[in-house]
């Protein structure tokens, strides 16, 4: 019996495949700043900072050596995989806002919704 119960713990670690073992949980992890598309309709050239954040928050990183750049960055993960990501900039001059860069939808409400895109370096676009 003791030579049975030896030969089976020296060859369990061997076992590295069982396919019914359950799995390790994974938690669900937001970090960021949300910014949705209705927040940066909301924004404006000329707006200070203070009003910029007052629309979008504090930004995630305010770099000290890009004053003049806040960036909001946004991440979802459930159960350890990547399901949501954004990156949204405010660039800022003369302490007013210029232009927002990022994964933002140009705010031209004629654009029909499959050429509305990510915007690299387009400043706000005028609506009138």
């Amino acid at each position: 019996m003791r030579l049975l119960i030896i030969a089976l713990a020296m060859f369990l670690p061997a076992c590295s495949y069982i396919p019914m073992a359950p799995s390790v949980y994974k938690i669900d992890i937001q970090q960021g700043n949300v910014v949705t598309q209705d927040m940066l309709s909301r924004l404006k050239p000329g707006m200070t900072k203070s009003q910029v954040r007052f629309v979008l928050g504090t930004p995630l990183v305010s770099d000290a050596f890009h004053p003049n750049r806040w960036d909001y960055v946004y991440r979802y993960q459930k159960a350890g995989k990547l399901m949501e990501q954004s990156h949204v900039t405010a660039v800022f001059e003369n302490d007013l806002l210029l232009r927002i860069e990022g994964d933002v939808a140009p705010a031209d409400s004629a654009m029909p919704a499959a050429e509305a895109v990510s915007v690299e370096t387009q400043p706000f676009l005028k609506r009138e």
